[in-house]
């Protein structure tokens, strides 16, 4: 069976590995339209236990990728200038830049090597493989040649990713209000040397703030004032750090043909509940069970992929809408005091009653 594999981000290297693996018998091409170590962002933050589906599964990949890791136990909230901390609540992050070459690194020692700077087009070589997996990202291209039942529904706030060289004791999610406006910061750090700083407004301060017309520099500079409580003097660093509107993604279908969807390409979850790593890399695991008790049956792979997948993709995409929504109004939320705001920050999701939350963070919900 031969498979092409469209994107060499978590979703596509993980399933490139876990088939090369499982299904030692299948051909496995893997190609990615931008250079080897060409990567947007800083930092891949993952909830409490989000890798704890690799521990039993796979410990080789669960212990190759650990010990790289940042964690901490507690997320603090910074409102009017007060730090309210809740206790319990626990993240690991690790540099996306990072990430990918531990996993490319494997890979590549399971005997896979990867095609860097190899667009592919809409209907390219489709007719050639058994399989084609999309995972080539929230604006996939080879989405574009089926009917997959696209809709993108672009958020309203405005957001930016940068880097700095101040290390936070937490994940720490900091909001700001001055005369232009209403700003948050969620910042943590994912090495022993930078942290990862998402600058977000909402499009009403992004528009008086007159970002558009800033250059890079200037972007900086106004993000370190507004910040400079939370950066302690430290400086922000860009990386590809473009204004964006976060794209909620969906697709009425799964597959098309012999094309199925994985990871962002199949659909988003805000970054906000930290999950989208975790999804695309849970998607590879799913579509590999369903290829190896399938076999060669690859409609009824896919089918059955799906029908498996789907359910639980819902429940926890519909917990990151439900935390963006909270982030669309953050300016209207702002008008609570500060312990207040906490609590209505941490039961955002849907996915955290008061009654759970007493037994998770137990220091907070006393105070």
């Amino acid at each position: 069976m031969k498979m092409l594999i469209a994107g060499a981000g978590p979703a596509g290297l993980y399933l490139a590995y876990l088939v090369r693996r499982q299904l030692p018998g299948w051909e496995v091409r893997i190609v990615e339209q931008n250079a080897r170590d060409s990567t947007f962002g800083f930092g891949v933050v993952f909830s409490e236990r989000a890798l704890e589906f690799l521990r039993a599964d796979d410990p080789q990949t669960y212990d190759r990728i650990t010990p790289e890791m940042e964690t901490w136990t507690d997320i603090t909230v910074v409102h009017r200038g007060e730090p309210v901390v809740i206790d319990g609540i626990g993240f690991s992050a690790i540099g996306r830049l990072k990430f990918l070459q531990l996993l490319r690194r494997q890979l590549e020692g399971a005997g896979v090597s990867i095609e860097f700077e190899k667009p592919l087009g809409e209907k390219e070589n489709s007719g050639d493989y058994d399989l084609v997996v999309a995972a080539d990202g929230a604006n996939s291209t080879i989405r574009k040649g089926a009917d997959f039942g696209t809709s993108v529904a672009p958020l309203a706030n405005k957001f930016a990713w940068f880097g700095t060289s101040k290390l936070f004791d937490t994940l720490t999610q900091t909001f700001v209000r001055n005369d232009t406006g209403t700003f948050n910061a969620h910042h943590y750090r994912h090495s022993p040397s930078m942290s990862t700083f998402v600058f977000e407004c909402d499009a009403a301060t992004w528009e008086r703030a007159g970002f558009a017309r800033m250059g890079e520099a200037e972007t900086l500079a106004y993000c370190e004032k507004v910040f400079a409580g939370a950066l302690q003097g430290h400086r922000l660093a860009s990386n590809k750090s473009i204004w964006r509107n976060f794209p909620n993604v969906r697709n009425r279908h799964w597959s098309r043909g012999n094309v199925v969807l994985i990871g962002d390409a199949q659909r988003t979850a805000h970054f906000s509940i930290g999950s989208g790593t975790r999804l695309a890399m849970e998607d590879a695991i799913a579509l590999t069970k369903a290829l190896s008790e399938f076999k060669q049956d690859i409609p009824g792979a896919l089918a059955s992929f799906e029908a498996a997948r789907r359910p639980i993709v819902e429940k926890l995409v519909a917990a990151a809408d439900a935390s963006a929504n909270w982030y669309e109004r953050f300016p209207d939320h702002m008008r609570l005091a500060p312990r207040d705001f906490a609590w209505s920050y941490i039961q955002r999701s849907g996915r955290i009653d008061p009654e759970k939350l007493r037994k998770i963070a137990p220091k907070f919900v006393a105070g």
